[in-house]
């Protein structure tokens, strides 16, 4: 194994920081235009972020190859910490503590949505576009951003990139360069954007909040311009559309972007897909019976919006909320908590375990399962009508374990800094597979405000671990990783 290239790590992380930067320069703008305070603040972050990413980018200039596996995954782990020290700084210049700027941010760019804010609605308008775009910048990944604006990477360093930062997309390459792969799936993102942006504007949101927003739905992120989220608006059409596009936005992007441009019935084709929808819909009615039995709204539509709603923002786990759900009964909020360890399609801008991986482990432990009345049977599991490597079975039964192991151990942290149990398990599921609202007092009407600071922490580290998707924040911790033979 060749030595780690440092040096070609820190150019990238150099470019990184320049993008970073760009973005800062927008909500600088927006300060500006309302003339807020916190005009300079974002204007000397941004200029600061630049200078340091240009230095770095041209001092080492000479390093143009990434060529082990290793820096791929260093770049991935580095670009979130890079991202997080940038994101914060606007935090920092309001008066947000160490602990409480660092979560946000993280929260923000892993698009779990969860907020330590208790007045939202205050917030100037450069820190509330600040927090959107943080969750449009980490919904489809900064690194595939980088990826396709970058043709001096070689391929193989592109693709080890990509790789490590889009989960799922399989079969699924849209051109065989991968730089326009990274660049058709970021207009297809953009263009998704923009659509919801109208939508919800020609509805009762001004623009400021129809774009805020829909940086927030497509990421699958959650935050909201207002402290009550969507429930704030009152609107069945606000309801509706952001349904519909969280709904996409938990979709496979490559495959939602061949249906469109090329097989117009690919969607329909893919397992995952078709899963996923059941599991929306089976959710989502009996939700609604329940709800409408019970009598919790006037009128079944009003049921049956409130349940679709909540089911799709959860399973795509963009975390919106318009009705406090723990207040519908443990059995509805149980089947929530399932769903936000389910998450979306893989390939998509959603968190949790994904759809994928849930149905191969659920192929496989019925297969195991008739195994027991025919021992020597030969049962492959079959997935999108192809026989799957025994070593991707593997590979999803040890994600899955190690995804529930970092819950458990996650909710023994919490619990040990004095959060309540049915708190910490909430929270430690709702942060790693990047929900947002968790029970008690950071259930959907509440914030993460009033947990300790070490709770903080240690959710904020979760965070980073659900959104690198386990093995790539694990693997830098294991001496194999940095032995160089």
């Amino acid at each position: 194994m060749k030595r780690i290239n440092f040096g070609i790590i820190f150019r990238i992380l150099g470019i990184l920081l320049c993008i970073g930067a760009a973005f800062l320069f927008i909500p600088t703008a927006m300060s500006f235009y309302y003339d807020e305070p916190e005009q300079w603040m974002f204007l000397l972050s941004a200029c600061a972020t630049l200078i340091t990413g240009t230095v770095l980018a041209t001092t080492l200039r000479h390093h143009r190859a990434i060529n082990d596996r290793r820096e791929g995954i260093l770049i991935g782990v580095g670009a979130w910490l890079t991202f997080t020290v940038v994101g914060m700084l606007p935090f920092l210049g309001i008066g947000t503590s160490l602990p409480d700027a660092v979560f946000e941010t993280i929260s923000g760019l892993t698009t779990t949505g969860a907020t330590i804010y208790e007045d939202i609605d205050s917030l100037p308008h450069g820190i509330l576009l600040w927090r959107s775009l943080l969750h449009w910048i980490g919904g489809i990944g900064i690194i595939v951003f980088t990826v396709a604006l970058l043709p001096m990477l070689n391929h193989r360093g592109g693709m080890l990139l990509f790789s490590n930062e889009v989960s799922g997309m399989g079969q699924e390459k849209l051109t065989p360069r991968i730089n326009q792969t990274a660049l058709r799936l970021w207009l297809c993102y953009l263009v998704l954007t923009i659509i919801i942006t109208l939508l919800l504007y020609a509805g009762p949101m001004d623009l400021f909040d129809a774009v805020n927003h829909a940086f927030a739905t497509i990421s699958t992120g959650g935050f909201s311009t207002r402290q009550a989220s969507i429930a704030y608006y009152n609107s069945p059409y606000i309801e509706y559309v952001i349904t519909l596009f969280s709904f996409v936005g938990g979709l496979n992007f490559a495959i939602l972007y061949n249906t469109i441009f090329h097989n117009h019935t690919r969607l329909f084709k893919a397992e995952q897909i078709r899963w996923y929808a059941g599991i929306v819909v089976a959710a989502s009615v009996v939700i609604t019976a329940g709800l409408f039995i019970k009598g919790e709204y006037a009128t079944i539509e009003e049921c049956f919006r409130k349940a679709i709603f909540q089911v799709t923002t959860i399973i795509t786990t963009t975390g919106f909320s318009t009705a406090d759900y723990i207040t519908w009964g443990t059995f509805y909020t149980l089947l929530l908590m399932l769903l936000m360890f389910f998450g979306g399609c893989g390939g998509s801008t959603s968190g949790g375990a994904k759809i994928d991986r849930m149905v191969i482990l659920a192929k496989h432990a019925r297969n195991e399962l008739y195994r027991v009345l025919h021992p020597n049977a030969i049962r492959p599991v079959l997935y999108n009508g192809k026989v799957l490597p025994q070593e991707v079975v593997s590979k999803v039964l040890s994600f899955t374990v190690f995804y529930v192991l970092t819950w458990v151990c996650g909710a023994v942290l919490l619990s040990i800094t004095g959060v309540t149990l049915g708190e910490a398990v909430g929270c430690a599921l709702t942060c790693l597979s990047n929900v947002g609202p968790g029970l008690g007092v950071a259930g959907p009407s509440g914030t993460f405000a009033p947990l300790p600071d070490i709770a903080k922490w240690i959710l904020s580290v979760m965070m980073l671990i659900g959104r690198l998707e386990i093995f790539t924040a694990l693997i830098i911790f294991t001496p194999m990783f940095w032995r160089n033979s």
